[in-house]
């Protein structure tokens, strides 16, 4: 077995890195998107605790924390304690932190496996490349508002309401989730979307509202129904519960999208300032937003977040077209031309965060990349960072017999050139403001640490 070592620099302090580490959702920022691993159980502790990592084929990677190793701030370290890997596996991780400054820290991962460091770059690297993002964007929303937040999430089990929790929790904001079963523990209440407890958002600082029916599939009467009535009803109805709650939160920010500029936009600008679109989702999307107006009336601040082409190969389009690209099969769509309006799902992230904390922003806020490229360009791009640069086009009579011919007008078809104009006015950093380096991080295929 042999003892791999890597190694990064962050420019924040030791100790605020390594509490980093020992909150609730770090395991879920470090865990790779491209994997095939899903986080049942985190630790309880860095000292004794352990995490549970789900597999394909039901495998279960538990990584067990040794006490005897536990040196806070400056280590930690897990083994592998799964009978069913350990045996075939040997798996030691120490995780090794020094102060370099009073404001920089080393970090020393040393994996102990007969796993080649070749297989094992890319994800410490990703592992680092997070750490210093995440850090990053807490210093700068600090400046904004420093104290921690409470903020009541619902759809927190869904692509973006994971990422968010786990960022929020790991940067040391509470999070109480709102789940429509019984509550497991005392981070969740019960949440009955068209009859809302009377005191489900007492003691809330914040809300995040992210339910509804994912838009993808055949545009039929039932699921354009559900696409609606899981998104209006639910929203008014916090959007009024916030709005009579004395302890509530507020602030109240909730999930939108571009489709409100309609799929047929070609070249034209879009910003917040555009005019609606035509269409189906315009339509639900105006009046999505439209029902967020109890809580505005009664003085919080509503922000809508007008969501792109989410990035990431856990959900999304890029779900779906990472395979197909590996296999040459993800070329441009029909003439290639229409522009594709895109966010990286950690973008995305940080933009939730802006909302919460920004009390300069109110009303719709375009989430998506600074920088949309056309269809075309996009299939190129993908094509680059996996090394398979031969593509079949995708004729145009294949998303309509996946989606329907609405469904694929409104969603593979939509040409839409939206900018995010209010988060660049405010100064708003993105992480990746452009498409390659975004899908490098994405898929592991960056080569750097």
């Amino acid at each position: 077995m042999t003892t791999h070592t890597f190694a990064c620099e962050v420019d924040f302090p030791l100790d605020e890195v390594f509490a980093w580490h020992a909150r609730p959702g770090a395991i879920v920022r470090l865990t790779p998107p491209w994997m095939p691993a899903r986080v049942v159980t985190e630790a309880a502790s860095l000292r004794d605790g352990q995490a549970v990592l789900a597999f394909p084929g039901g495998l279960r990677w538990v990584a067990k924390h040794d006490p005897a190793a536990y040196d806070p701030p400056r280590r930690f370290a897990d083994e592998l304690a799964s009978p069913a890997l350990g045996s075939v596996l040997p798996w030691r991780h120490t995780h090794e932190f020094a102060a370099r400054t009073a404001d920089s820290t080393r970090i020393t991962d040393r994996v102990a496996t007969p796993i080649p460091a070749g297989l094992l770059h890319p994800m410490m690297a990703y592992r680092h490349r997070q750490l210093a993002g995440d850090l990053a964007v807490h210093q700068r929303i600090r400046h904004l508002r420093g104290e921690p937040l409470t903020v009541a999430v619902t759809g927190s089990s869904g692509l973006i309401g994971s990422a968010l929790t786990a960022f929020l929790t790991s940067g040391g904001h509470q999070v109480i989730r709102l789940v429509r079963r019984a509550p497991a523990n005392n981070g969740e209440r019960r949440w009955i979307p068209d009859d809302p407890d009377p005191g489900l958002l007492r003691g809330v600082g914040a809300l995040v509202h992210l339910a509804g029916t994912s838009i993808a599939g055949r545009f039929t009467a039932d699921h354009k129904h559900a696409i609606r009535e899981t998104r209006i009803t639910p929203t008014g109805k916090l959007a009024e519960l916030a709005a009579r709650t004395p302890d509530g939160p507020d602030v109240m920010v909730t999930a939108s999208a571009i489709g409100y500029y309609g799929p047929r936009r070609a070249d034209e600008l879009l910003t917040e300032d555009s005019p609606r679109g035509d269409g189906f989702l315009a339509d639900v999307v105006a009046d999505w937003e439209a029902a967020t107006a109890p809580a505005a009336d009664a003085g919080l601040r509503v922000v809508a977040v007008r969501t792109g082409i989410v990035q990431s190969p856990r959900g999304g389009s890029l779900r779906l077209l990472w395979p197909l690209a590996e296999a040459g099969a993800a070329g441009r769509l029909g003439s290639g031309r229409q522009w594709t309006s895109w966010i990286g799902l950690d973008d995305l992230v940080d933009i939730y965060y802006r909302a919460l904390a920004d009390d300069t922003l109110t009303g719709p806020v375009n989430a998506t990349a600074p920088n949309p490229v056309r269809n075309a360009d996009y299939a190129r791009v993908l094509a680059r960072v996996l090394h398979r640069p031969l593509q079949l086009p995708v004729p145009s009579l294949g998303p309509r017999l996946l989606l329907g011919a609405e469904g694929a007008s409104e969603i593979a078809e939509a040409d839409q050139r939206v900018v995010p104009q209010r988060l660049v006015a405010c100064g708003h950093q993105f992480r990746h403001p452009e498409l390659e380096p975004a899908l490098r991080h994405l898929l592991g295929r960056t080569g750097a640490s």
